[in-house]
């Protein structure tokens, strides 16, 4: 029987990397991960090789059924220099330290964008622009949930490919959503999220919608788009100590620069002090506080101070892996 396998990787654009895909026809696959073949692709037209020494090489790290395709599979890789050694551009493979102690919730915002009008989905019409914000957050009815097929869509693409999707609501701002991704460890919390936004890209080509993930892609009193990181180690679940969660939240603020910088850019027109975010340039955490840098959910403080943490700094069109990459780093450093 033939398999289609679908490699997807990371391109060597910046600030913001692109995915890319194409397909592996093979036979008998077992539908394991270690029996998915290396592949290559043209690197010098992803701006990951020159002309004269143009192969990269794919190396398959996570593997899932393809829900939109009859015997098919989502093939989640890393990029490699034709030596074996990880290519520059490569995110997934900079993680020294993939403890699956910590656990990692992404909350991935996006903005349903029109193609033919470049607006958010529902904002073009004849003498109508939409009302202020306020209606749009969890909302129902066809004026304020707009797109609910191709997000109910893209919610079961990824329960039948076995990724950790915990939900879906929509967001502040019309055309705007959120769906989240749950995983144990830096590389697999990264591996799903970009798989889900696979998928959810792939959706938006049967509507001729694309997923946009600029951090504020309406200027103006709109929210923008964020990907806010929930984080925990055992310490945290269990330990019952608010001087514990407080030391972690002080070391982040040691660490402001080295955190923004792999938070996505252009996030300085999000993170302004206003619209449920804290200054670029500022630090703070609080109870509840979804002005704050970190957020500590009401949930922890009411189990005991045992629970996670919620960065609210990550840009939509952050890299997962980087941002999970250096909350570990980050925690661990704390002096608790």
């Amino acid at each position: 029987m033939k398999s289609k396998l679908e490699y997807i990787w990371l391109d060597g654009y910046k600030p913001t990397q692109m995915m890319r895909s194409k397909t592996l026809v093979v036979s008998d696959f077992s539908g394991k991960l270690e029996d998915a073949p290396i592949w290559s692709f043209d690197g010098s037209s992803t701006m990951q090789a020159a002309g004269h020494s143009s192969d990269c090489l794919l190396k398959p790290v996570f593997i899932c059924p393809d829900p939109q395709r009859s015997n098919g599979y989502l093939v989640m890789t890393e990029v490699l220099n034709p030596d074996g050694t990880p290519h520059a551009s490569d995110g997934r493979a900079t993680i020294d330290d993939d403890d699956d102690d910590f656990w990692f919730g992404f909350e991935q915002e996006y903005v349903l964008w029109d193609l033919d009008h470049h607006t958010p989905l529902g904002f073009p019409a004849p003498g109508y622009y939409p009302p202020p914000q306020g209606p749009f957050y969890c909302s129902v009815g066809a004026e304020f949930a707009i797109g609910r097929n191709m997000v109910e869509e893209h919610l079961d693409a990824c329960i039948e490919a076995g990724l950790n999707i915990e939900g879906i609501n929509a967001e502040v701002m019309k055309g705007q959503w959120e769906y989240q991704i749950f995983a144990k460890g830096a590389k697999a919390a990264g591996d799903q999220t970009w798989v889900a936004r696979y998928l959810a890209e792939r959706v938006g080509e049967k509507y001729g919608v694309r997923i946009n993930l600029h951090p504020r892609p309406v200027k103006g009193d709109w929210n923008g788009s964020g990907m806010h990181a929930n984080f925990s180690n055992g310490l945290m679940r269990t330990c019952g100590d608010q001087k514990v969660f407080n030391a972690i939240c002080d070391e982040f603020g040691k660490h402001i620069q080295e955190c923004i910088a792999v938070y996505g850019a252009d996030n300085d027109q999000r993170l302004t002090g206003q619209h449920e975010t804290q200054s670029i340039d500022k630090f703070s955490y609080g109870v509840s506080d979804r002005g704050a840098s970190i957020r500590i959910p009401i949930s922890t403080v009411d189990n005991g101070w045992k629970g996670r943490l919620e960065d609210r700094r990550p840009a939509s069109n952050a890299d997962p892996y980087k941002v999970a990459a250096v909350i570990v780093k980050t925690v661990k450093a704390a002096k608790v």
